[in-house]
């Protein structure tokens, strides 16, 4: 089985740091906080618990599991007859059934890990008002397959790694495919406050907001079709996408190799006459001053 590092983040959860990215899975102001705030409470899952008879979750990038698992937590605290639906995306099933050997998810109630024990080894969980899948792959053709069955989510955790190291999962035509696996009024949520990831969603035909913050990182984004009443981006962050940081990425035919898709954006970020980013951080760090 695949090896990986572990690392302690502040609130004492743990993750794992991936050689591949370069970065590890979760924030190091805490990996059971960053799903707990980004996602549970950037989707209002408590809300929509309470509001919905059965509740849709598409967890994309689903890792070790800790989404997931705040949201089995959620439900059965405020309203296990909801009919609760999750269905997880992951391209490397080994992480999460390493993160179930090294007893990751120990923070959470025994049933919980039960539940997502099941998930990892076979890959379904039906029992009570819970359904739960796991599909393995690229989340390129997963989804994909998810739209082919009308598949409609109330809330989207949406937890690749950062754009610049997996680009196809934030590129304008991955991001229009997330939008038409998503509800009228469901919300997606995000750790990512990119200019590109944003400008990404706008053009995927999403209103976007700030996402609550974790620690000193910089608020995600969350995203919907409609008024969700989101904190609104600062004018700092509106100007921020009118910047060559907010040229988005791009890969039409959604195969295209992580190489191909970050040169293609570093060319049409060269021709730009947008404003670099550095001048703009310049600007306002000059403006504050």
């Amino acid at each position: 089985m695949t090896q990986f590092e572990t690392r302690v983040t502040e609130d004492g959860s743990i993750t794992f740091y991936s050689e591949d990215f370069g970065e590890t899975f979760h924030t190091k102001y805490g990996a059971k906080k960053e799903a707990q705030i980004t996602y549970i409470k950037g989707c209002k899952i408590p809300e929509k618990l309470v509001q919905k008879d059965c509740l849709k979750i598409i967890d994309l990038c689903y890792g070790l599991g800790y989404n997931s698992a705040s949201a089995l937590e959620c439900h059965q605290l405020i309203n296990p007859q909801c009919k609760l639906e999750i269905i997880a995306l992951e391209s490397d099933v080994n992480v999460p059934l390493r993160a179930i050997v090294l007893n990751l998810l120990d923070s959470w109630h025994q049933n919980i890990i039960d539940i997502l024990t099941i998930l990892s080894t076979e890959k379904k969980v039906i029992q009570n008002n819970l359904k739960l899948e796991l599909l393995i792959g690229d989340a390129r053709k997963t989804l994909a397959t998810l739209k082919k069955q009308n598949f409609k989510a109330d809330a989207i955790f949406f937890d690749p790694f950062s754009p610049p190291k997996c680009p196809q999962l934030w590129s304008v035509e991955f991001l229009q495919l997330v939008s038409q696996c998503l509800q009228p009024d469901g919300i997606i949520a995000t750790y990512s406050c990119s200019g590109a990831a944003r400008s990404a969603m706008k053009l995927a035909g999403l209103t976007i907001g700030a996402n609550y913050g974790v620690g000193k990182r910089s608020p995600g984004t969350v995203a919907s079709f409609t008024n969700q009443d989101f904190q609104p981006l600062s004018l700092m962050e509106l100007e921020h996408l009118q910047t060559r940081a907010g040229i988005p990425y791009r890969d039409v035919n959604l195969q295209d190799t992580t190489a191909t898709i970050i040169e293609r954006r570093e060319k049409e970020q060269l021709i730009s006459d947008k404003e670099c980013t550095s001048q703009w951080k310049k600007r306002w760090f000059r403006d504050k001053k």
